[in-house]
């Protein structure tokens, strides 16, 4: 991990955005800290030097220990009602070149924290403002462990916008890690409704659930499902056997993660070719993916055998089949494929030849 601070935990249900600076209420604590040191830094130079002031007030002239915070406050806060004034030498030199400077010091303590508090608050409300403005159509990724974080770095390379990505996770270390890596975070419970309702969950277009509690992936894929009945619910379990739980509670895709890592192993075992190919196609960004195109315009009426691409399925009326399947012998417009093609390509990007590939070409060069 690398050496990001941790950041103090957030309250439950509040927007963190990436790149955030230090907590302005850490900052005001300390700052009032060093104006008590230099409060009662002058008590005592008064008080150790009282001899060499005088009050006006008083029939013997002698400053006492309340004298020398009275004195010292009246000064530090620039009032001076002169009933208390210095008179030997050695005095008036500490107030020229030590207690001077220290009132300076008080008081830019004093105004420039209020002003940072108020400046940071009002500007990071705005951000969280406008963050929201821009929401719509985003991604929630609930749970930021190995495979949320995998998930949403997939998608990023994969040319997913990152201001479009929010995390949901209670943890500080996961709020550390995401803001690192530049996602907007809303920290608490995905079980809870006000949580999913902060991440807007209900505007969301996709929700991808990865904690590695399958009770709570199935209670926060029906939260979601309530909340979103047209969302895609992408999640994770751990054991196969709670894969229709998860179907039944609202979920379009769901990925064993135990089961599929046990059958990785067990063809690695088998041959170890096999399973560096199969992990290929799992890794983002090298060697080969596994993708879903359009049909080009000059692919329909074509066998799935004969298309450029290594087709492994074709997606039909929202069906998938395999790609010897006698239903898809001849590709139709609306097809769409299930390929293994070379990592530099976007697994959604369009191509030149479909109608939204020439949308997409025409866009580019515009650019």
């Amino acid at each position: 991990m690398s050496e990001n601070p941790v950041l103090p935990p957030s309250p439950s249900g509040s927007v963190k955005l990436p790149d955030p600076q230090q907590s302005p209420w850490a900052a005001l604590g300390r700052r009032i800290l060093a104006a008590a040191v230099i409060l009662v830094g002058t008590v005592l130079l008064v008080w150790l030097d009282r001899a060499g002031y005088k009050d006006a007030n008083d029939r013997t002239g002698e400053v006492d220990l309340l004298d020398a915070i009275y004195y010292t406050t009246v000064t530090l806060s620039t009032t001076g009602y002169g009933d208390i004034v210095p008179v030997s030498d050695t005095a008036r030199l500490l107030n020229a070149f030590v207690i001077t400077p220290a009132r300076i010091a008080f008081l830019v303590l004093l105004i420039g924290t209020t002003l940072e508090v108020l400046a940071t608050q009002g500007r990071e409300m705005f951000r969280v403002a406008r963050w929201r403005k821009n929401m719509g159509e985003h991604v929630v990724v609930i749970g930021y462990g190995t495979k949320g974080r995998s998930a949403a770095l997939t998608l990023v390379k994969n040319g997913l916008d990152r201001s479009s990505i929010v995390v949901v996770d209670p943890h500080p270390t996961a709020l550390a890690e995401a803001h690192a890596d530049g996602f907007a975070v809303v920290t608490g419970d995905a079980t809870r409704r006000h949580i999913l309702l902060t991440a807007d969950v209900h505007e969301a277009q996709q929700v991808i659930i990865t904690t590695n509690q399958d009770a709570t992936n199935i209670l926060a894929t029906l939260t979601v499902r309530q909340l979103n009945p047209e969302v895609q619910i992408i999640a994770a379990v751990r054991e196969e056997d709670n894969v229709p739980l998860m179907k039944q509670s609202g979920a379009d895709s769901v990925i064993t993660t135990a089961e599929t890592v046990g059958r990785l192993l067990g063809l690695s075992t088998l041959s170890p070719d096999l399973g560096d190919v199969m992990e290929d196609l799992l890794t983002s960004g090298a060697g080969l993916e596994v993708a879903e195109r359009d049909l080009l315009l000059t692919e329909v009426g074509m066998q799935p055998q004969r298309v450029g691409d290594q087709v492994i399925a074709v997606v039909r009326d929202e069906k998938i089949y395999h790609y010897y399947d006698p239903v898809v012998t001849q590709l139709a417009r609306g097809d769409r494929l299930i390929v293994v093609r070379p990592s530099q390509e976007l697994p959604w990007a369009p191509r030149p030849g479909t109608h939204e590939g020439e949308d997409y070409a025409r866009d580019t060069e515009e650019v």
